[in-house]
């Protein structure tokens, strides 16, 4: 727009200078942001989004775009923001119904539930597919109070982004998560390594136990193939710990 804006011009205010086929343009420029935009952040993923959907999310991030622009510039013509809002709740809404008709919609939008840790052991590829570090599986196990991997029967990475935890019912023995390794280290060793009597080694990677028979160490871990051990922990139904020998 040429030269400052005059104070409530209701023409600029609402239907701005651009001819009429431009509104043609606006329908067309919001669905390829919000296709855009909803393709990035399933990339991204749900991890990133907290206690929101992928579509409510991406709901709040366009209509705050557009009732902002709206707000702050002259040159925005309160039409052209009005219209962007009712087309981008109106794919929301779209969305909301196919997503509530179609289980494979549901997935491809929300994503699904991956299954972390089964019966005390890390399932890597899954942690890998989904871009989650050991250490944040850990500190979210330590704030719902265990202390070693095999006290879970199952983890599962939910489509919100957070862990849900189901315990043994019976005592367990696995890779110890607490005190947290930044802060005490647990002792490591590789291949050989001579096992003491009555104890368990669990491997460090993925929490692959041992049999308590094992005497030494193997070449590498039959469930992942990495080569760094630590002594498990054994910690009682009650979670109370009940052995840890070093």
């Amino acid at each position: 727009m040429d030269g400052a804006a005059v104070p409530f011009d209701l023409t600029r205010m609402f239907l701005g200078s651009e001819p009429p086929l431009f509104y043609l343009e606006i329908v067309v420029r919001t669905v390829v942001i919000y296709s855009y935009s909803l393709a990035l952040i399933r990339w991204v993923g749900g991890r990133g989004i907290a206690q929101m959907s992928t579509v409510e999310f991406l709901l709040v991030i366009a209509l705050g775009s557009a009732v902002g622009d709206a707000m702050f510039y002259p040159e925005v013509p309160l039409l052209h923001a009005m219209l962007v809002i009712t087309l981008v709740v109106l794919i929301n809404k779209a969305l909301d119904s196919l997503i509530s008709r179609s289980e494979g919609f549901e997935r491809l939008m929300d994503g699904s539930t991956a299954e972390v840790v089964r019966n005390g052991v890390i399932n890597l590829r899954v942690m890998r597919a989904n871009s989650i570090g050991r250490s944040e599986l850990f500190e979210s196990m330590r704030e719902n109070g265990f202390d070693n991997l095999g006290q879970l029967q199952r983890a599962y990475l939910e489509t919100s982004g957070k862990f849900s935890f189901f315990k043994q019912t019976s005592a367990s023995i696995g890779l110890p998560v607490e005190p947290a390794w930044s802060v005490d280290p647990p002792p490591t060793f590789g291949q050989g390594h001579a096992i003491p009597a009555g104890s368990s080694v669990a491997c460090c990677s993925c929490g692959h136990v041992l049999p308590t028979t094992t005497n030494t160490t193997p070449s590498a871990c039959p469930n992942c193939g990495r080569q760094v051990w630590t002594l498990a922990r054994v910690t009682a139904a009650d979670s109370q710990v009940v052995q840890l020998k070093r």
